[in-house]
């Protein structure tokens, strides 16, 4: 049986209406779609482990994923499942000295000093203080556990997030070849390097990312230390991992730090005190901060991904402003990769080649129906 060819006007209205539901999909959903965002993000970020473990070892791509996969579980429950009474205690041991600071300033408050001559009575201030320290922070030790526990929804959108990054991390593939798949032959081998090129950026985007983590760790572990502050190595190692979350994550650690100077002070001066030094803590770290946001880290993804410096500051700034710490986190590889693909469109509807230069060390094939890349020291002999 013979069918009729749609015409082309035909052919585009659908295309139009397919792509305008596809749209209004997305929109629908779009409250649940940032935890499925983190899942494709950790994904990425563990998947090159399953591919080293692929093309290093006799193991098959679905081995290498459950080696993997198992190991982050373990690294993701088990690290802060073994911590967890211990920064309890130290958060309680920190809200207790917080709490007889403030017994100490009510103590001087309630009593009336003298300035030149001048009485002062700040027994306003104190009532002020103590109610504040009745209220909130004496039940902040008591509601640290309470406010785990309000989690129920949280914790079910984790499960969604492991599920769906075991997917992505073992499916992948053939998700990718499927949806090459939907296009003419005559446009699935450009479209394959194009794939290549957009996944080029994100690695580079990941390569920056770990030597942004790094420079971080070490620079912090430096400071710490000249500071004197107990833990420092630990203190730093956290700071560079926590630079993954922008800006949330290093004042995080920062607070970390700063807990641990005033419940310890300074080994390199003992007789400063406690506050003195958690005040210093924090301001070297704003100091070094404004150095990583304003100069190291545009630097770093800029030359990752081959954008200018002050791009790359000004999208990180409207993306944290406009979607929060998760923008801030994806907008340099997502503007990267849509310029690429932009670019690609663009050559393609001025009737130009697709790629401006070939893309380096790889080549593409289309062998039934199904794309495949080989690196250059696994082509055939000829």
């Amino acid at each position: 049986m013979t069918y009729k060819r749609w015409s082309m006007s035909a052919r585009y209205l659908v295309l139009g209406l397919l792509i305008l539901l596809a749209l209004l999909g997305l929109w629908y959903i779009r409250s649940v779609l940032k935890p499925l965002i983190v899942a494709a993000f950790v994904a990425y970020l563990i998947s090159p482990a399953a591919s080293y473990l692929t093309q290093h070892t006799k193991l098959s791509r679905r081995a290498s994923v459950n080696i993997v996969y198992i190991i982050s579980i373990l690294l993701l429950i088990g690290a802060p499942a073994s911590m967890t009474s211990l920064f309890f205690d130290e958060f309680q041991q920190i809200i207790s000295d917080i709490l007889d600071l403030i017994d100490q300033l009510i103590s001087w408050l309630i009593k009336p000093h003298a300035f030149g001559g001048l009485y002062i009575d700040f027994g306003q201030l104190a009532n002020q203080l103590a109610q504040f320290r009745t209220t909130f922070l004496s039940s902040l030790s008591e509601n640290a556990l309470h406010l785990l526990e309000q989690t129920s929804l949280g914790a079910l959108w984790i499960l969604v997030v492991m599920v769906v990054v075991y997917y992505l991390l073992a499916e992948w593939a053939n998700l990718r070849e499927q949806m090459i798949a939907f296009f003419p032959a005559d446009f699935r081998q450009e479209l394959e390097e194009l794939y290549q090129r957009v996944r080029a950026i994100w690695m580079d985007y990941l390569r920056g990312q770990i030597l942004l983590m790094f420079i971080v760790g070490v620079v912090f572990t430096i400071a710490w230390t000249i500071l004197g502050i107990p833990g420092a190595l630990v203190l730093g190692v956290i700071a560079g991992f926590f630079t993954l979350v922008p800006d949330v994550g290093p004042f995080l650690a920062a607070v970390l730090a700063a807990g641990v100077a005033l419940l310890e002070g300074s080994s390199w001066w003992p007789s400063l005190p406690h506050v003195i030094m958690a005040v210093i803590a924090m301001a070297v770290y704003i100091f070094l901060i404004m150095i990583k946001n304003f100069w190291l880290r545009p630097f770093i993804m800029g030359r990752s991904v081959h954008m200018p410096e002050a791009l790359v500051f000004i999208f990180i700034v409207m993306a944290t402003v406009l979607w929060g710490i998760l923008g801030a986190l994806l907008v340099i590889p997502v503007a990267a990769s849509l310029a690429v693909i932009f670019d690609y469109l663009r050559r393609r509807a001025l009737g130009m080649a697709p790629f401006p230069d070939p893309l380096p060390e790889t080549k593409t094939e289309i062998t039934a129906g199904r794309s495949k890349v080989r690196p250059p020291h696994k082509r055939e002999k000829k």
